[in-house]
């Protein structure tokens, strides 16, 4: 059987365009429509806390991350966005996790609040958290779209939301927290550990 170029050429270009119609249908997997700023910020399970009872944390403000760390290596590497400059600086410096945490608050003065908060610093007042939220507890997206991006928050260290949950959940009372100005992890950790 003889076919002409000519003649099947209107079979083809309207298979094709049927084939490209299927294939514009917009498939999703969770992952991908979700924000970024929802979900974990590594693809690996966060680390068991009861296999690492060495572990502490790390959060550099000039890379914007925050790390899981024991036996001088990093366990799991969290985005972050810390503390802008002058009154709404991150604290440096050695503090522990301290016993208050909760699963939101919200800030009449800034007119911001966060989901599920770990308390570092002065009691309830420098927090691990989620991106923020107004007071209904809705995501504030042109904030959490600046997460491991730039500094952006009043002086708590903002994670994803997943991230913050594991850490409100999981994070160990007394767990050491280290916050600096250096991005040179590997002299911070041999520094700390």
């Amino acid at each position: 059987m003889h076919f002409s170029l000519k003649k099947i050429r209107p079979l083809l270009v309207a298979l094709g365009v049927a084939l490209l119609s299927l294939t514009a249908i917009p498939v999703l997997s969770h992952a991908q429509s979700t924000p970024y700023w929802m979900r974990p910020s590594e693809k690996q399970a966060y680390p068991d806390v009861n296999r690492h009872p060495g572990m502490w944390i790390l959060v550099s403000k000039k890379t914007e991350r925050t790390y899981l760390i024991d036996h001088g290596k990093v366990l799991y590497t969290m985005l972050a966005s810390t503390g802008t400059k002058g009154a709404n600086a991150t604290p440096t410096g050695t503090f522990q996790i301290e016993a208050e945490r909760g699963d939101f608050f919200y800030n009449q003065s800034s007119g911001e609040g966060a989901k599920y908060w770990v308390s570092w610093k002065d009691h309830g007042i420098y927090l691990f958290h989620s991106v923020p939220t107004d007071a209904n507890g809705n995501f504030i997206k042109s904030e959490a779209n600046q997460l491991g991006k730039k500094a952006a928050s009043h002086g708590c260290v903002r994670l994803s939301v997943a991230d913050a949950k594991w850490m409100y959940q999981n994070i160990k009372q007394g767990t050491k927290v280290v916050i600096s100005d250096s991005g040179n992890l590997k002299q911070l950790i041999k520094q700390n550990s």
